[in-house]
């Protein structure tokens, strides 16, 4: 299919994803329709339409499935079901189901993993205190435990300590305490990784097969937050090759069209661990925008519209810093910085741990 100019993106999703879509969109000659369940949304303010609506409206779903070309989303959240309203109604979506069912539980992401090939960190499942204590003996401490489903930004996790030593109680306590914080629900446990560093590969697939990948960003999270993106990432040049590769792998098995975002551990030895993927665009790979003369959002347009895929190639180096909370309050100052693009995402309430923006500050290409 090919959505030719003046056609209709339609966007599940009214976060700063959807408003850098829509953007993009524009920029492009085509029109973005917003459907979100939010009133005032940051994507709100510069689509062409919006549709304010519950994911599991069936009318409302199907009126909007009417007049857009093709549907795309902005998180990974949506509902299957809010997909079969579309899909029921010849609304064709990009990424498809398969891609957004795998993403949506941790469990079935690292099956998915394996079976391409790829390595994962050692992960058990668990569903109750039993299993969780079946995977401790089997993984070992520490690890982590993590919701299967809606976890994201740290939330939906805790850690669970090496040594007892480490605790003000028994193991036992430690184990209901974990199991509590995350309220009780199907999870999955995961060992520790000794990593060197974290990078992302931001890679995309067009409908007629082709892929292309941007270079690698290093990765800093706070917090279970991503703080900065430096590129390109002090990583060896065969282990970003190798994760290149792994998504691409990921991206052909899943009949996948638009952007994904991959996050790999660097091990120590130069070997690559997949963490998690997010079937969309990834914050990670906001620095494209300013970076490179084809950003990551007008790349996924291309892609799910059937266009040819641009070049992704970047002009500078850079780093890319989150304005999480009332540090967006610093933007007079980071406006007069040179060589320093800012965006904010008209976010009406602060709050802590919220990303309000961010900036790129870009040097000169050294590689």
């Amino acid at each position: 299919m090919l959505v030719e100019p003046n056609g209709v993106i339609g966007i599940l999703g009214g976060g700063q994803l959807g408003r850098m879509l829509a953007l993009a969109a524009a920029r492009l000659g085509l029109r973005a329709h917003i459907y979100t369940p939010e009133e005032n949304s940051p994507a709100a303010d510069v689509a062409h339409a919006v549709t304010i609506g519950s994911y599991a409206d069936a009318a409302k779903l199907a009126a909007f499935g009417e007049v857009v070309n093709v549907v795309t989303y902005e998180f990974e959240n949506v509902p299957a079901e809010t997909v079969d309203i579309l899909a029921a109604h010849h609304a064709p979506t990009a990424p498809g189901a398969r891609a957004l069912g795998v993403a949506q539980d941790r469990l079935i992401e690292k099956e998915f993993v394996n079976s391409i090939g790829a390595g994962t960190a050692p992960f058990h499942p668990v569903d109750d205190l039993a299993s969780l204590e079946a995977g401790l003996r089997k993984i070992g401490r520490p690890a982590i435990l993590k919701t299967r489903r809606l976890g994201y930004d740290g939330k939906g996790q805790t850690s669970i300590a090496a040594a007892e030593t480490d605790l003000p109680h028994t193991w036992e306590e430690a184990n209901k305490k974990a199991w509590a914080e995350i309220g009780a629900r199907p999870s999955i446990l995961e060992g520790f990784i000794d990593f060197s560093m974290e990078i992302s590969i931001i890679a995309a697939r067009g409908r007629d097969g082709e892929i292309r990948c941007y270079d690698a960003p290093q990765n800093i999270h706070q917090g279970g937050i991503l703080r900065r993106s430096i590129v390109p990432a002090l990583a060896a040049a065969d282990a970003v090759a190798d994760a290149k590769a792994i998504a691409a792998r990921m991206l052909t098995d899943l009949d996948y069209v638009g952007v994904i975002g991959v996050e790999f551990f660097i091990l120590k030895s130069g070997g690559v661990l997949v963490n998690e993927f997010a079937p969309r665009v990834h914050n990670s790979g906001h620095w494209t925008a300013d970076a490179c003369a084809v950003s990551q959002f007008e790349q996924h347009i291309r892609a799910v519209a059937g266009w040819p895929l641009g070049d992704p190639a970047r002009h500078s180096d850079c780093v890319m810093e989150n304005l999480i909370g009332d540090e967006v309050e610093r933007w007079r100052d980071l406006s007069r910085e040179p060589q320093t693009c800012v965006h904010l995402y008209g976010k009406l309430e602060t709050l802590p741990g919220r990303k309000m923006g961010h900036v790129t500050r870009l040097m000169k290409k050294s590689s």
